[in-house]
């Protein structure tokens, strides 16, 4: 069964948060994750290729901001809130509520 990579707490940077975060889909992404639980692969319904919205799981789990579980062939996806606030306390609020 594949799993994916995710760094640890330590391993999450500023730089690449802002980073994931600087990309309008991501952002949109991560919005949607902050209002729930989890959230499966199908139903983020982004009008992008499934290899483009693959990609910006990809950057999103690689940056410490989304953690993606398998469970059969279910994605479930979760915003790694308490990571995110250990790391940079109020940082991602601060953008969620900032952003348009």
């Amino acid at each position: 069964m594949r799993q994916y990579q995710h760094p640890d707490r330590e391993h999450i940077s500023l730089t690449g948060v802002l980073y994931g975060l600087s990309d309008p889909t991501r952002l949109q992404i991560v919005k949607m994750l902050a209002t729930n639980q989890e959230i499966t692969c199908g139903e983020f319904c982004l009008t992008l290729s499934k290899s483009t919205q693959s990609h910006h799981f990809k950057v999103l789990r690689d940056m410490g901001i989304m953690h993606t579980r398998l469970m059969g062939t279910q994605h479930y996806n979760s915003l790694r809130r308490e990571d995110l606030d250990a790391r940079f306390p109020n940082l991602l609020e601060a953008i969620l509520k900032n952003a348009d």
